[in-house]
């Protein structure tokens, strides 16, 4: 087969050399992530790898108008509209690495969509943030960081009323039931599994690094190491919830990274950190001296909170997203800001001004990584470029302010609304992406209004 030029930069030698290093691998899982962050793929088999890196692999365009449970979304336009018919998938440079835990032995790679003549497939959410790193790049300006990775480990069965229970410890069986915040014994119960998540992690060329026991029963928090290339940031957490939900099916246990599982309790974040360098490796959000904020890193917060309402279908993407919401939760209720306070959503970190950062609270775990760095990379470049106010600092409690800020959606249904109207959402994912994205969400939300559930018969059978 004669080798094509990869429009994403992929080579046969990479392949062949981590072929050459690694003659124990049978199999490898080629992974595409959906508007959902869902990754979907094949497992092709060791001798099929060297043909994906000289062709590509046909896929139907369809893969990237699915809703959550893998159904055809018409509305995306990437249905019958183009005939269902086969684009390419190429591999990303530098994401081919080895699995841990496996039997037999299996790598991992990431791909991306393009046309068959090798243009980008605009509904694809890396392509997305790509956009947007190109945009600032063409400015001189270079977006780091990273995301913090919170979820919790449950049992695999539910108790007697049907509710999710947290895991009991793999180390000797204890139970849990209660919230063991910050608690280093704790984490002791469950050592053998997170060893196997940091091996997992080494294998992928992931630096995970603190973990800890968060504000819920069964619920952790794993941080990873800062990035400079904002994409690579992306990868690592798109990777990292496939290595925790992996070693915590082989240890017995269930990894669950939806937003609320428990309505008791705080649900799970996917706090963004991101800073920003110019060509000389300078980072414009530090000010001259402590606390004196410069006009730059006042700007970006200024445009993310300008748009944070339009946007928050992206970092809410799901009904259960909603429920993360609520007072003294540890979730941003207004688009706020403020210095080292949790109870903002646009955090300046405390610490060493030359590692300056914003930290972007709203999203949830459950949210794509990718379109959220888009999303937020185009509300830094539009408080920039207009030099948007961000209006005074939120002191105190942060659930307390918020009055004068911009409004945000109440509630799922007035979030996709708000983002379908959104000139700037468009630019931000690019139209294609947009409408990919809005047209899975309202489908969603249709499939989960007309589902009658549990709580209706509990309200409703015998009263009315």
């Amino acid at each position: 087969m004669t080798q094509l030029h990869s429009p994403s930069g992929s080579t046969l030698a990479e392949a062949e050399a981590f072929l050459d290093a690694h003659p124990e691998i049978e199999a490898f899982d080629i992974v595409l992530h959906d508007a959902n962050g869902i990754g979907r793929g094949k497992i092709i088999r060791r001798h099929e790898l060297l043909s994906f890196y000289k062709g590509g692999r046909h896929l139907p365009i369809s893969i990237l108008g699915l809703d959550i449970c893998g159904e055809d979304v018409h509305e995306t336009g990437l249905i019958w509209d183009q005939g269902d018919g086969d684009l390419r998938a190429w591999p990303i440079p530098g994401t081919l690495k080895p699995l841990h835990n496996t039997t037999p032995p299996r790598g991992e790679v990431f791909m991306s969509m393009y046309d068959l003549d090798g243009n980008k497939m605009t509904s694809d959410p890396r392509h997305a943030l790509q956009r947007q790193v190109d945009a600032l790049a063409a400015e001189g300006l270079h977006p780091a960081g990273a995301f913090e990775l919170e979820f919790f480990l449950l049992a695999n069965e539910r108790d007697a009323n049907g509710k999710m229970v947290p895991a009991r410890d793999v180390l000797d069986g204890r139970p849990s039931s209660k919230t063991e915040v910050y608690s280093v014994d704790h984490l002791h119960g469950m050592l053998p599994l997170f060893s196997d998540i940091y091996a997992a992690a080494g294998k992928s060329g992931i630096t995970a690094e603190t973990m800890i026991s968060e504000y819920a029963p069964g619920q952790y928090e794993l941080t990873l190491h800062y990035r400079e290339d904002v994409m690579q940031a992306a990868d690592d957490l798109m990777r990292l919830k496939r290595i925790v939900r992996a070693q915590a099916r082989a240890h017995g246990v269930t990894a669950c990274f939806m937003a609320k599982p428990n309505e008791d309790y705080a649900g799970s974040g996917m706090h963004f950190h991101v800073s920003m360098q110019d060509d000389e490796g300078r980072n414009v959000f530090v000010e001259e001296a402590e606390g004196q904020w410069s006009d730059t890193i006042l700007h970006a917060l200024g445009g993310l909170r300008a748009t944070m309402g339009e946007s928050m279908l992206v970092f809410a993407p799901h009904a259960n997203s909603w429920r993360r919401f609520a007072a003294q939760s540890y979730a941003p209720v207004s688009p706020t800001w403020g210095v080292n306070n949790r109870s903002v959503a646009l955090r300046i970190p405390a610490g060493d001004i030359r590692a300056r950062r914003i930290e972007h609270r709203p999203a949830g775990v459950d949210a794509n990584p990718y379109l959220v760095a888009a999303t937020v990379l185009a509300g830094i470049r539009k408080g920039m470029a207009e030099r948007i106010d961000p209006g005074p600092e939120t002191t105190g409690n942060g659930y307390e302010g918020g009055q004068d800020a911009p409004p945000i959606p109440v509630d799922w249904r007035s979030a996709i609304e708000a983002a379908k109207g959104s000139a700037f959402l468009k630019e931000a994912l690019g139209e294609d992406m947009h409408r990919t994205f809005t047209a899975i969400k309202a489908a969603e939300y249709a499939r989960v209004a007309r589902t009658v559930s549990e709580v209706d018969f509990d309200l409703y059978l015998h009263t009315v």
